[in-house]
Order: C-alpha cells, then sequence, then structure tokens
C-alpha cells in the first residue's frame, strides 16, 4: 500500500494568462526563480514517490525539456565557473524516480486526465497533486497525507475553508469530523452555487486514491462544464468505500488566478532572506 506514484495532470491550456500561456505551458510560469510545476515536483519526492507521471496535452515540450538533460547548457556554465547554477540544473533532475509521460488527446475535464493514467498507475493507491495549488509549508502537504493515509487506507483529499461566497469555484463536501486534521466525507458536490453548497469546505489540489476510482473515471459521464470531474467520480466511489479530507498545515495559494500567482511570488520571495531586505522597503514603498 505504498505511495509511490505520483499524477500530474498538465494538458490545460492557461486561458487566464493569456497572452503569457500563447506559447509556453502555464506550469512553466515562474515564482521568483522556479517553474509551478517543479514546486509541485519537489513536494512529491520529497514525500517519497518514485515516479513521476505528467499527463500532458500539445504545446508542453518546454516543460518536457526542463526536467530533462542540457548538455549545452551543464557545458557553458561549467566553462564558466557557475558551480551553484550548475548544480542547481541538474539537481532538477530526479535521481532516485524516474519520469513518465502519457497524453490527454482531448480536454475533457480533470478526472479524465487522471484515467489517461491508469495503465501507468496499475493496481496500487496513487497520489494526484495539481501544480496550480502551490502550498507553502515547512512539511511538504503530500507527506502529512501519505502519514494519515498510512493510517487510514482510504481515498483522501486535502480541503481548506473557502468563504461562502467562493463556493462555486471548488469541489464542496459535506463531512463530519473523524480525527484531528481529517474528516470523513458524506457526500460531494462540484461547483455549488452558495446557497447550494452543504458547507465551505473545499476540496484543493492534493488527493491520494485508491486504484478503484479509476472504475468510475472510465464511465465518463460529464458534470460540471460539460467535462468529466473528478469529484463526481469520488462522490460515487463513496459508495463503496471511505473518503476523507484532509486540513493540512501551510499556505495554500491559486496560482491559476492572477491575483493568487501575485500573492505566491511575493510571499516565496519574503521567504528568501536575500531577497527580503530588498523586497520589503519596495512593497513599503508601494503600498504607501
Amino acid at each position: 500500500m505504498k505511495i509511490r506514484k505520483a499524477v500530474f495532470p498538465v494538458a490545460g491550456l492557461g486561458t487566464r494568462f493569456l497572452p503569457a500561456t500563447k506559447a509556453m505551458p502555464k506550469e512553466m510560469l515562474p515564482v521568483v526563480d522556479k517553474p509551478i510545476i517543479q514546486y509541485a515536483v519537489e513536494e512529491a519526492l520529497a514525500a517519497g514517490i518514485e515516479q513521476i507521471i505528467f499527463v500532458t496535452g500539445s504545446g508542453k515540450s518546454a516543460l518536457e525539456d526542463h526536467f530533462d538533460t542540457n548538455l549545452e547548457l551543464e557545458k557553458v556554465l561549467e566553462e564558466r565557473g557557475k558551480s551553484d547554477l550548475l548544480n542547481t540544473v541538474r539537481s532538477m533532475i530526479p535521481e532516485s524516480s524516474h519520469i513518465v509521460y502519457t497524453r490527454q488527446s482531448e480536454p475533457l475535464g480533470l478526472g479524465h486526465a487522471i484515467w489517461c493514467a491508469r495503465d501507468i498507475v496499475g493496481d496500487e493507491p496513487f497520489a494526484v497533486l495539481l501544480a496550480d495549488d502551490l502550498i507553502q509549508s515547512e512539511v511538504p502537504v503530500l507527506y502529512q497525507m501519505i502519514q494519515e493515509f498510512d493510517r487510514l487506507r482510504a481515498s483522501m483529499m486535502a480541503i481548506i475553508e473557502v468563504p461562502k461566497d467562493q463556493t462555486h469555484r471548488y469541489g464542496i463536501i459535506d463531512a463530519e469530523p473523524a480525527f484531528n486534521n481529517t474528516f470523513r466525507v458524506r457526500s460531494m458536490v462540484e461547483k455549488p452555487s452558495p446557497e447550494k453548497a452543504p458547507s465551505n469546505l473545499a476540496v484543493i489540489g492534493r488527493y491520494i486514491l485508491t486504484p478503484k476510482i479509476f472504475s468510475y473515471l472510465g464511465r465518463k459521464k460529464t458534470g460540471a462544464g460539460g467535462e468529466i470531474q473528478l469529484t463526481d467520480a469520488m462522490a460515487a466511489l463513496l459508495e463503496e468505500q471511505p473518503v476523507f479530507g484532509y486540513t493540512f498545515a501551510g499556505k495554500r495559494f491559486d496560482c491559476g488566478d492572477k491575483a493568487g500567482f501575485q500573492l505566491a511570488n511575493i510571499s516565496f520571495a519574503l521567504d528568501r532572506p536575500e531577497l527580503r531586505d530588498e523586497i520589503l522597503p519596495g512593497l513599503k514603498s508601494l503600498i504607501a
């Protein structure tokens, strides 16, 4: 039951960031000096993940190149004596893990993207990370969740509280407290209006799923937005297996949103000692 594999759905077009994402994958947008996707991959590796599975689409070659060796660049850095940058570039290639790529041929939703990885995942529990949800934490969130999974042995998802008027942006759960940081899910609904939302507990982009989820995703039933929704498949899974929501320690930034992306850049930059002393005076000046 060890969680060895992590699926990264990265086939989206990133239309909310046009024109920046016209020729560049949205997952390659930088937060300080690293692309969003690298933070998510580093989180997975720190949690002990052994296989990274990217579900890509057209126009994602830059993402694939980022996690590949660039011998020409390494040679230039070595010749110029830039050993720190050379080590940084080389460290992006996971040594103890390997990366697999598969394609989502049609933009049919998050649930469909995960279903596209079924043959690679096989018959074992696995993680799903959505790079748009960038989380700043002392202990990687996926590591926190894996520790809880070792006790629960059931599908689970990271959850946060959101303002009631924002429930239409998330999958929302109806749940009851189970343990210290865990809720047992009674029902789930994708993007309900505030008046129909069962709570303000919203699902964000970290999941641990049992392989049974593929049988529900394989039915290819469409939901909100005419897409195959993971939330709908998990709601069906509830009839067979328990599902839990996990409240993690950390601060989440929605990097699929322009304001959230800018806030992530500021917060992560302020977390860097070499940048903080320059940025703080500038921020105070701008605010004034």
